[in-house]
């Protein structure tokens, strides 16, 4: 139940990032109101704060989380940007998954 948690803080933790960037970023390349930038503001501490809830060493939620938001990134551009990732993405998604759980699950030393 534990991992559950973690992982969907991981990901929520990953949207707040992504939001956070992707509002600014319609502002500067689509033109749109530069009022985006409260929201995203707003977003990117939330991403902030939501760091602090993970229970592990900081050091090692940063590599974790790592591989949860690449895996996020994907499916934004999927869902989002109407982009579907090819199977070198998948690839990469799959490796970079495998990395998070050695170190997330992996032996600790001291």
């Amino acid at each position: 139940m534990e991992l559950f948690k973690v992982l969907a803080l991981f990901i929520a933790t990953a949207l707040a990032e992504i939001v956070g960037c992707y509002l600014p970023y319609l502002w500067l390349r689509e033109g749109r109101t530069p009022w985006l930038l409260v929201p995203a503001a707003l977003s990117l501490a939330a991403f902030v704060w939501l760091l602090t809830l993970h229970p592990q060493a900081a050091g090692r939620v940063y590599a974790g989380y790592g591989g949860v938001y690449i895996t996020v990134a994907l499916m934004w551009l999927w869902a989002v940007d109407a982009v579907r990732p090819s199977l070198t993405d998948w690839i990469g998604v799959g490796l970079c998954l495998a990395g998070m759980a050695v170190i997330m699950l992996g032996g600790r030393q001291g």
